[in-house]
């Protein structure tokens, strides 16, 4: 009798099992169902720079922007460090990114086919999609120098960089627009970045010039060191420049970004871009711009340099492909454009 009783009770054991049970094939369920999102999913790669850089964590705060509506339109963007524009230009043609980010000069010259290493033709298929940060090119002097405007550069002694740089090609560029030379010059220095700061602070230099994006450490140091001031970019030489090179485009660095400098100071300087190729479909292309635009205020808080991005700037300044039509549909839908 008690081996009935024993036999017929119910196991405490068995709801146990079969709760684990159904829990394991929810689990599971789930699993393959986000297996599945995943692999409907476009995956895009977007070529920056060095991650020491600012385009690689404006790469970042793109594919950000892109990836908070992936469930929505399916793509994932991912971020690839690279050496710069150059291998972005030439990885974007082979094939194995699917937008770069190049400087706006470099998107001239490859679309024209006028230069650069790698372009050796009119790359007639790269298309724009947007334009980000700008680079303005950057005088800063000695605040007991006495130097006040462009003009007062002449007969100082002034640092232009490392000889075949970026940094040196943009400061010879200006000053043969203005119509000068090295002779009119107390003294030009081949200082790197980081020597210019210290000369500038002990009184060996007047003045350096720099394009790049702000805020910038080494226009900090300057003016956190010993008062460095900035100065306005602009006049005749810089219209004639802005004429001449659509790839340039009027800047502005913001008042208040550095010690002793409250004022905003007027410039002009190539812009960071992102391209991609003709024949990336224009439903992708809307789908990526409409995600940046969607909440830009979230884009301009992941950078500092993205922080005073206007609408206005991201369609047009730099840009001289020709607008991809998945950018071009999007734009004239919000009246943008």
């Amino acid at each position: 009798m008690s081996g009935l009783r024993a036999a017929g009770r119910r196991s405490p054991a068995l709801p146990g099992l079969l709760l684990a049970l159904v829990l394991a094939l929810v689990l599971a369920g789930a699993a393959a169902l986000e297996a599945a999102d995943r692999a409907d999913e476009r995956a895009l790669i977007v070529g920056t720079a060095p991650v020491s850089g600012i385009y690689y964590p404006a790469g970042g705060a793109l594919c950000r922007a892109v990836n908070a509506e992936r469930r929505l339109h399916g793509l994932r963007c991912l971020v690839e460090s690279t050496e710069g524009s150059a291998e972005n230009l030439r990885r974007l043609i082979d094939g194995d990114i699917d937008f770069a980010l190049l400087q706006s000069d470099w998107q001239y010259h490859a679309y024209m086919g006028t230069g650069g290493p790698g372009v050796d033709r009119p790359i007639r298929e790269l298309r724009a999609v947007l334009s980000l940060h700008a680079q303005p090119l950057t005088v800063v002097v000695a605040r007991e120098s006495g130097i006040d405007t462009l003009e007062d550069l002449k007969g100082k002694r002034v640092n232009l960089g490392i000889p075949e740089s970026a940094v040196r090609l943009a400061g010879e560029t200006l000053i043969e627009n203005l119509g000068w030379s090295g002779q009119d010059f107390a003294e030009v220095t081949e200082l790197s970045m980081e020597q210019q700061v210290d000369a500038l602070c002990a009184g060996l230099i007047d003045a350096f010039i720099i394009p790049t994006s702000h805020p910038n450490g080494v226009v900090a140091a300057a003016t956190e060191g010993c008062l460095g001031k900035l100065i306005d970019v602009a006049g005749p030489a810089v219209e004639r420049l802005l004429a001449e090179w659509p790839f340039y485009a009027v800047a502005e660095i913001p008042g208040g970004l550095y010690r002793g400098n409250p004022e905003p100071v007027r410039s002009f300087g190539v812009r960071a871009t992102l391209v991609t190729l003709e024949s990336l479909p224009p439903e992708v292309v809307y789908q990526i711009v409409k995600s940046v635009f969607d909440d830009l205020e979230d884009l301009r808080r992941q950078h500092p340099a993205l922080s005073h991005l206007t609408s206005t700037e991201m369609i047009g300044a730099g840009n001289t492909a020709p607008l991809h039509d998945g950018a071009a549909v999007f734009f004239r839908e919000h009246g943008l454009r």
